[in-house]
């Protein structure tokens, strides 16, 4: 299961987690958030050796998303020793679903 982050810690964690991390930017009301949300699991408890798996949950909380540069969601960003290294948004999500997801973090797991 993935650690929540709420407002007070987001930006701690991400400035704080060293090695690659990913940050699900959802709302329980986005149905096609909830839609990834059980594959985002599952890949997170795949791939937890090669990445840290985080959610975030936008609701009442847009403004540190924005702040983070999410502007729709379901947004995955990648962050790698606190800074950002890849963002997935809305549109490549609805076109390509979890496969985006999956090729990103292999193409930043190759490169550590």
């Amino acid at each position: 299961m993935m650690e929540h982050l709420t407002k007070e810690n987001l930006e701690s964690t991400i400035a704080d987690t060293k090695g690659l991390i990913m940050i699900d930017f959802f709302s329980p009301k986005c149905v096609p958030c909830m839609a990834l949300m059980p594959d985002v699991e599952k890949l997170a408890e795949e791939k937890k050796d090669e990445a840290t798996f985080f959610a975030f949950d936008t609701t009442g909380n847009m403004r540190t998303a924005m702040k983070q540069k999410v502007m729709g969601i379901p947004a995955y960003l990648f962050y790698r020793d606190g800074e950002k290294v890849a963002t997935l948004g809305k549109d490549i999500l609805e076109d390509k679903g979890m496969a985006a997801v999956t090729e990103k973090l292999d193409e930043l797991t190759a490169k550590a």
